[in-house]
């Protein structure tokens, strides 16, 4: 049987919790791949992890292999092929007597918690490692764990399937549509209430999806507030942020980079820009990407982009500019 070494940050955590058994069961990487689980907590609530692993054992998955616990990022990332970095401190924590609430405080504080796991990851994960950071602020705290990790080999990416994946509901519902009979979904940007969902070059039955809806002033007013503001929505339901639907994204992106993507589509995750659609190289930007048989990630290149549209692009682009300048003694 073959084997795959997964990492989890925040392995004791919601999503984490509702990731485990589905990395574990074969849904993830084939009946025919044995699983080998590294579980990465804080020293304070490490512990924890050991019902997790109990609980993973009780599954009686053929496809689970070893579950370790650690505490230590750097002997958790030796030989990693897939990391999922989960953990990552949420606004409104008080940390020393302070309530963590500005941006700026909270870009720094995750921005710590990411330089160490990026070294630990350059140096010690397999060289072509792919890594989805799911903590947010995502985007910026990939980036800054893609330069510390320093390995050009690797692949780092910050999670938009989450909001993919809500854009893709929204207009299954609008439209009374299967989910799958919606193709091509893109999020351009930060994964914040800035990103943008384009639903010029989605595709439903291989139209495009806006033309398809014909109701513009839905698309710009109802479909995208509630798309952006979703996940505050459910803060606002549940009392928590989203648990369930972020673990089932953050699968659906391993899933996209595990295996040739299909001609007629094409999936979400924000990767480091090297300038295509002019945006800035060096942001971990959302785009369209597609994967080679080789497992190698690219941009889809080359689409075109409405003015409307263009100004959401620079909308996000400049949100993210801004995260960076935050951080930028951490670069």
């Amino acid at each position: 049987m073959k084997e795959v070494n997964v990492l989890v940050t925040g392995a004791a955590g919601q999503i984490g919790y509702a990731l485990l058994t589905r990395l574990a069961s074969g849904e993830t990487f084939g009946q025919d791949v044995k699983v080998n689980l590294n579980l990465v907590e804080v020293p304070q609530v490490v512990s924890r992890l050991e019902g997790s692993r109990m609980e993973l054992e009780d599954c009686g998955f053929n496809t689970l292999g070893t579950v370790k616990n650690f505490s230590d990022m750097n002997e958790a990332s030796g030989d990693i092929d897939w990391a999922l970095l989960v953990g990552s401190i949420p606004r409104g924590i008080t940390i020393n007597g302070k309530k963590i609430e500005e941006r700026a405080d909270l870009l720094k504080i995750n921005g710590g918690i990411f330089t160490e796991q990026g070294k630990a990851l350059g140096e010690n994960a397999k060289a072509d490692a792919k890594i989805l950071v799911v903590g947010n602020p995502a985007n910026t705290n990939a980036l800054i764990g893609c330069t510390h990790g320093n390995n050009e080999s690797q692949t780092w990416m910050a999670m938009t399937a989450l909001d993919a994946n809500r854009a893709k509901a929204q207009v299954a519902n609008k439209c009374n549509l299967d989910i799958s009979d919606i193709k091509k979904m893109t999020i351009w940007g930060n994964h914040s209430p800035t990103m943008y969902p384009d639903l010029d070059n989605a595709e439903i039955k291989g139209e495009s999806a806006s033309g398809w809806i014909n109701d513009q002033n839905w698309i710009e007013s109802d479909f995208l507030r509630i798309v952006q503001q979703r996940g505050k929505a459910i803060i606002d339901a549940r009392g928590a942020s989203s648990a369930t639907s972020a673990a089932n994204a953050a699968i659906d992106t391993v899933k996209a980079t595990i295996k040739e993507t299909p001609e007629d589509d094409w999936f979400s995750a924000a990767v480091l820009s090297d300038g295509s659609y002019n945006v800035p190289e060096g942001l971990i930007f959302g785009f369209p990407l597609k994967v080679d048989t080789n497992g190698k990630v690219s941009i889809v290149k080359d689409l075109p982009i409405s003015d409307y549209a263009q100004e959401k692009i620079d909308l996000t682009t400049q949100e993210l500019l801004d995260e960076k300048n935050d951080i930028k003694d951490l670069l």
